[in-house]
């Protein structure tokens, strides 16, 4: 484990450049003073590492020290070659220098190794796209990627969904996010930082003037938090309901936050096997539309606009379907 940690820290010193004790010690879980001991030994060893004090400082390499340790063990060869993503690397035009950088780790790699990283590549497929779902049209994405990779402005046309006329923008890109087969773009607009749909951008372009990215943005760490934030908020209103055994078992149609307040809230079962539970809804309509997808193994309790709704609707779906149906 330490010889792995210090290894670590060797290679961070090197792609990053400076970093802080508080830093390392965060990125490794231990305490700052583990991260000085382990300093102390790289310094034993012979590596070239010094400290700058003061409230800026940190630990880094001397200028121009770059590690001749390059072997990969025959786990990290193979978890490289699973994480592949050819599809992706085609939307961004990195297909080809996908392919390339493969076979050149292919070549660089001993003889077991490779049989066996070649094996995974051919074992493991990931599909990103969801099912009954084809991969949206992209035109903007590679100049979008163009802008991340570059560090310069974005000037765009953005139409939000249900919006007939876009509107311009111009934004700093902070990263890309590949988010169940759909492309999102992180970026700054103003002070504030918002999510992109990437299909839904037109017409961008790279500006001359260069964006200064934030160092303390971590596009992963904001990801989870903004995800995760967007998705209880979606939720603002609750629905009474009992449902069937049958019904219980399709909630996880309606997400898992639906199925997890259904199974908390789930009364005893009735002698017919109905349960009466509580469960969270965007919105009347909307609620109104998923419950449908349960049919006829759902009741409404409340409140009462739900169920006024669910019932406005099937006597109007029941009269057209009466309607048109064909005489006998």
């Amino acid at each position: 484990m330490l010889a792995s940690r210090l290894l670590s820290i060797l290679m961070l010193l090197q792609t990053r450049g400076r970093m802080s004790a508080t830093e390392l010690a965060a990125k490794f879980e231990v305490s700052a003073r583990t991260i000085y001991r382990d300093i102390d030994q790289l310094s034993a060893a012979g590596i070239p590492v010094y400290a700058d004090r003061g409230r800026a400082g940190g630990f880094q390499l001397l200028d121009g020290y770059r590690t001749k340790l390059t072997g990969l063990t025959q786990s990290e060869a193979e978890t490289l070659f699973l994480a592949g993503l050819p599809g992706p690397a085609a939307q961004l035009g990195l297909a080809d220098l996908l392919s390339a950088a493969r076979l050149k780790l292919t070549a660089a790699l001993p003889a077991p190794v490779q049989a066996n990283a070649e094996r995974i590549a051919a074992r493991f497929h990931l599909d990103p796209v969801a099912w009954f779902r084809g991969a949206e049209p992209l035109p903007s994405l590679q100049p979008v990627a163009r802008a991340v990779w570059s560090g310069h402005y974005l000037k765009l046309r953005y139409r939000r969904a249900g919006e007939a006329e876009p509107y311009p923008r111009k934004l700093g890109p902070l990263g890309l996010v590949l988010k169940g087969g759909v492309w999102y773009l992180v970026a700054l607009s103003g002070k504030s930082i918002r999510t992109y749909r990437v299909a839904n951008i037109l017409d961008a372009q790279i500006d001359d003037e260069p964006f200064a990215r934030p160092k303390a943005f971590d596009l992963a760490a904001h990801w989870e938090r903004a995800s995760r934030e967007y998705e209880l908020g979606v939720y603002r209103e609750k629905a009474e309901v009992r449902l069937s055994q049958k019904s219980f078992s399709l909630l996880e149609l309606l997400g898992p936050y639906v199925t997890e307040a259904a199974a908390k809230t789930a009364t005893s079962p009735d002698r017919n096997g109905w349960v009466r539970c509580t469960i969270p809804i965007e919105s009347i309509d909307f609620g109104a539309r998923e419950l449908m997808r349960l049919g006829e193994e759902v009741e409404v309790i409340g409140p009462p606009a739900l169920r006024e709704r669910m019932s406005a609707t099937l006597a109007a779906m029941s009269r057209r379907h009466r309607a048109n149906a064909s005489p006998k």
